[in-house]
């Protein structure tokens, strides 16, 4: 006999779901605990429908094709008051749409296709011309709203109630209107989130059915950041509803004409916004005579390759006797059963909703695309039909979010759907030229975010024990985006924020080893580059898997690419990931707080995005000690409170890039503050009701981070199987995959305060590590963890207890420090990184820049780069040709030096835009410091302030105008004292960056 899930796997891939059975509890021993009740009795889609979380609150089942929800009016009918279609703050609807996408970020996000409005009055404009949505639209009260799993109600302000309910592919809605009042249902076909290239509809009074179709696509459509790319189609999304009454009248409109009567229209909105596409558009209604009877049921079937396909879908998942109550019914024990998967006993009632809501959320996507024949709409626009073995065709993938935490839910929960997930982006590469998109909508690569997600979110499955996919293929596929360039990757269509390339400019990639910002047709350079060591990272391993030996010793070394783009100067803090040029320089000015050269986030959220490589990058930082320092005040506000969000300086738990950083302790060697960290975290920024979550849903990422914390579990990294180990919420988990052994996770003492775990057993035995193997994860385990009120500072800090890396040391453990000092008689000549070029040659004036006005020295007038004695001390003076960096600005960053024991500092300084001031901290090898002042007077002052010494003048300036001023200007000579009895190896000073630096000499 079939399981309830096998029954639902087969409901998934074409048959309805006709009976389901409630699964017994894991356990059944008396004094053991019980898992809690009904899942689907705990969840709230209305959690994450406000406060950006941007969910929506319909009728849907796991995975499925059609979701039936609200879209919700604020005065605009070409926006929506939600990314998704629904805000809770704006309680207007304007239709019932059949399409969504989990928490998207862009506004509006996409689909929401085929809005159906039941309307209580007479039709007497074109729905279209309503533009502020005053008309053809209703407010509600949320008292009279009711959302759960698979099933939708709500009475509007015009009196009519929608009820509605779904299968995978198909919906029927029982709506019922005020007696006597004309009862409508308006169709408008063109009005998906987006806009629409063009939609038709056709009514038939004859059989009592309205078909027709939307052409649209256009997500992420209305950015500035590159969305103007966007505005294209990609999909039709074909319906037909029949309606279980005849109609007493029809009609339809094409933008502002109205046609009563009328059977047919077709067209548009294009996809602007605002008086652009305000008054465009096409649709139908149907009216029904409700003098005796006023409710109305439609069923309605959804497909993507075709009309003929749409009604297939609907004769196939429908019967003749359903109704709203008998297929909510079916959606409720689907819903069960799949929320089972993760069965937990204990507590409280808030925790439930917060836990089931979120695995509710990781749920709602990947989504089906493909019809119960098989065929699926690809990405190139054709009819195709599932590859061998392939049960499922999905798509909706948003990469750059979903590969940190979702896909590894996935692949642990249903590794079957996960392998269809696989294959599903694969079909849809090959289709796409080989290109593997980074946020695949319905079918539609969108080149939104960044990076090469595919490649961790495929490992990860592999690793994760999922092989119902072409893995060979897919691997080969993905090893050839990231070693062979592809055209695609020179386009800047689109660009920033939706670049066309997989691997955008990989032949530079190649080259120089790091995304240069200038030339990398990407969102960021660095960005770029901590992604595609993530992904490469993840490919190397898969190879090792494989055995594919060749393809792992190319791609391993890549996985430390990272380095490249970590400067150690950058910040006084110890070192920031930083966005290069091709030419081997930084990107000035920098601030940890400044996204230049990332994607949605800042430096100080990106430096820690290196999972498959933490021990690198606390060695990069200067050990594990001062890498959890920093992440001390990373996560906690000056006054101790803990950070969420609003600071670019500190964490951010609304957005992915650093969702893993809370876990980071554990391979620090102190993971008692991973424990208290993720507590913090998930109770601050995740609650019950409609702002219960931190930021958009991104397709279920935010959800599934908060499952995996409930836990106490999280991937190491996004491509491996370990899981790190943090304190679960509840007493007990069963975590149950799919036809596979059950992992159990007991915590007996879990409550609010006991936060710390004490001590771990793995099946029966003393567990000292702060990490699961693979082994638990794919082949199951009881996993025992004490907890507490106070922090075990013993527990998993030693050595061989940290988790491992994969990648191997380097063998400079900080990247990027200056070459060595040049020894010359009692001096050894510095090498700081230049930034600015303040140098022009009277032939290339346009050069130079040094006081950001457009004016810089004279080459002509300087010393000669190389060694040169300049007022009795030796320096290195920098290229003054072409342009290259020749003055160091002290921009707050750490300066340093080559560690020796020093006098002092001979400095080669100016200062522009007035005199400058500052305090100089220099660092000494023990940890001490001094501070010493450094005043330096503006280079175009005739005679020093501070009791400077002038050393190099010159009698005139040039400009990028091509001019010069004739007026002298000047750098001088000043020297820092320091404590020779110890060794110097930095210095800092507050962010003056008018102080230009053109040469240091430490004095021995």
């Amino acid at each position: 006999m079939l399981s309830p899930r096998s029954w639902l796997a087969i409901a998934l891939a074409g048959t309805m779901v006709a009976t389901g059975a409630v699964a017994a509890p894991a356990e059944a021993t008396a004094a053991a605990p019980t898992p809690a009740s009904e899942p689907v009795r705990h969840v709230d889609p209305l959690i994450g429908s406000a406060n950006g979380g941007n969910t929506y609150p319909g009728a849907v089942l796991p995975f499925g094709m059609i979701s039936w929800s609200p879209t919700n009016t604020a005065g605009d009918q070409t926006n929506a008051a939600g990314a998704n279609g629904y805000s809770y703050a704006t309680p207007r609807v304007r239709g019932f749409a059949l399409t969504h996408v989990n928490g998207a970020g862009c506004h509006p996000g996409a689909a929401g296709d085929i809005p159906i409005m039941p309307y209580a009055g007479q039709v007497a404009s074109s729905p279209t011309a309503d533009t502020t949505d005053a008309i053809y639209a209703s407010g509600f009260s949320h008292d009279k709203e009711t959302a759960q799993p698979g099933r939708y109600t709500v009475t509007l302000d015009s009196g009519v109630q929608a009820d509605l309910s779904v299968t995978a592919r198909a919906g029927v809605g029982e709506f019922t209107f005020p007696k006597g009042s004309p009862g409508n249902l308006l169709f408008r076909v063109s009005n998906s989130l987006n806009g629409s290239e063009d939609a038709e509809i056709e009514i038939d009074s004859a059989t009592r059915t309205v078909t027709g179709s939307v052409l649209t696509g256009a997500f992420c459509g209305r950015r500035a950041n590159g969305g103007v790319n966007n505005r294209k189609s990609y999909y039709r999304l074909h319906f037909a509803a029949t309606f279980d009454r005849a109609f007493s009248g029809t009609g339809t409109w094409v933008n502002g004409d109205l046609r009563p009567g009328g059977t047919t229209a077709s067209g548009g909105e294009g996809y602007a916004t605002g008086a652009d596409r305000a008054g465009r558009g096409s649709g139908g209604y149907v009216t029904f005579d409700t003098a005796s009877d006023a409710d109305v049921r439609v069923k309605i079937g959804i497909s993507y390759t075709s009309l003929d396909a749409a009604k297939q879908n609907l004769a196939h998942e429908l019967t003749p006797r359903d109704d709203v109550a008998s297929v909510a019914a079916k959606a409720r024990r689907a819903w069960n059963e799949r929320l089972r998967s993760i069965e937990v006993a204990g507590g409280s009632a808030d925790q439930l909703t917060t836990f089931y809501t979120a695995l509710y959320h990781s749920f709602l996507q990947p989504n089906i695309t493909s019809d119960v024949a098989g065929t699926y709409l690809g990405s190139d626009g054709k009819v195709h039909r599932l590859a061998r073995g392939q049960r499922v065709q999905y798509g909706n993938f948003s990469g750059w979010d979903q590969y940190r935490a979702h896909t590894q839910l996935l692949a642990l929960l249903e590794p079957q759907v996960a392998g269809d997930y696989a294959q599903s982006l694969y079909n849809l590469a090959q289709q796409n030229g080989g290109v593997w998109d980074r946020w695949v909508h319905i079918n539609g690569p969108t080149h939104v975010m960044t990076g090469d997600p595919s490649a961790p979110a495929l490992a990860g499955f592999h690793a994760l024990g999922v092989r119902n996919f072409d893995v060979r293929g897919a691997f080969d596929s993905l090893v050839k985006q990231a070693t062979v360039p592809h055209p695609s990757g020179l386009s800047d269509k689109g660009c920033p924020g939706q670049c066309e390339g997989q691997r955008p400019n990989l032949a530079e990639y190649l080259r120089l080893g790091y995304a240069p910002q200038d030339t990398c047709h990407c969102w960021g350079g660095a960005a770029e580059t901590l992604e595609d060591s993530a992904a490469d990272f993840a490919l190397a391993d898969w190879a090792k898997r494989l055995g594919r030996n060749a393809d792992h010793e190319r791609l391993m070394p890549r996985a430390s690419w990272w380095r490249n783009t970590f400067n150690p100067s950058a910040g006084a803090e110890g070192g920031y990931q930083q966005a290069r040029k091709a030419d081997g320089g930084w990107l000035w000015p920098f601030s940890a707080t400044s996204d230049a050269g990332f994607a949605q986030g800042t430096s100080a959220t990106y430096t820690w995005m290196v999972q498959h490589d933490v021990s690198g990058l606390a060695a990069a930082m200067g050990g594990k000690e001062r890498a959890a320092q920093r992440l001390d005040a990373f996560f906690h506000r000056p006054d101790g409170s803990w950070a969420t969000g609003g600071d670019g300086f500190r964490y951010d738990p609304t957005n992915e890039p650093g969702i893993h950083t809370p876990w980071l302790y554990n391979a620090l060697g102190q993971p008692w503050k991973t424990q208290e960290t993720v507590r913090a975290m998930a109770s601050l920024v995740y609650k019950t009701g409609p702002g219960g979550l931190p930021g958009n849903d991104d397709l279920g990422t935010m959800s599934a981070w908060y499952v995996f914390a409930a836990l106490g579990l999280y991937p190491q990294t996004p491509s491996r199987a370990e899981m790190l180990l943090s304190s679960p919420m509840f007493p007990k988990a069963w975590i149950k995959r799919d036809g596979r052994t059950t992992i159990t996770v007991t915590a007996p003492q879990a409550g609010p305060d006991a936060i710390y775990v004490q001590d771990v057993r793995v099946n029966g035995r003393p567990h000292t590590r702060s990490w699961l193997p693979e082994s638990v994860l794919n082949k199951g385990g009881d996993i025992r963890v004490n907890v507490g009120p106070t922090p075990n500072e013993s527990w998993a800090t030693a050595p061989a207890d940290l988790p491992v890396d994969q990648p191997p040391a380097a063998a400079a453990p900080i990247p990027n420090l200056p070459e060595p000092c040049l020894p010359s008689g009692s001096h050894c000549l510095q090498r700081p990184q230049y930034d600015v070029d303040g140098v022009a040659t009277t032939d290339a004036r346009a050069q130079g820049n040094l006081d950001g006005k457009g004016w810089s020295f004279p080459a002509e007038q300087l010393p000669e780069p190389g060694t040169r004695t300049v007022s009795g001390a030796d320096y290195l003076i920098p290229g003054t040709k072409g342009a290259a960096g020749n003055f160091h600005s002290l921009r707050g960053q750490r300066t340093y030096l080559t560690a020796g024991r020093y006098s002092a500092l001979d400095l080669l300084v100016t200062a522009v835009n007035g005199d400058q001031q500052t305090d100089v901290t220099i660092t000494y090898a023990d940890g001490s410091t001094s501070v010493v002042p450094l005043k330096v007077t503006d280079w175009a002052s005739t005679s020093p302030h501070f009791g400077e010494e002038p050393v190099i003048t010159a009698d005139t300036r040039y400009h990028v105008n091509g001019t010069a001023d004739g007026r002298k200007v000047t750098i001088w000579h000043v020297s820092l004292p320091l404590e020779p009895a110890r060794e110097a190896v930095s210095f800092t000073s507050s962010a003056t960056p008018n102080i230009k630096v053109f040469a240091i000499s430490g004095r021995t």
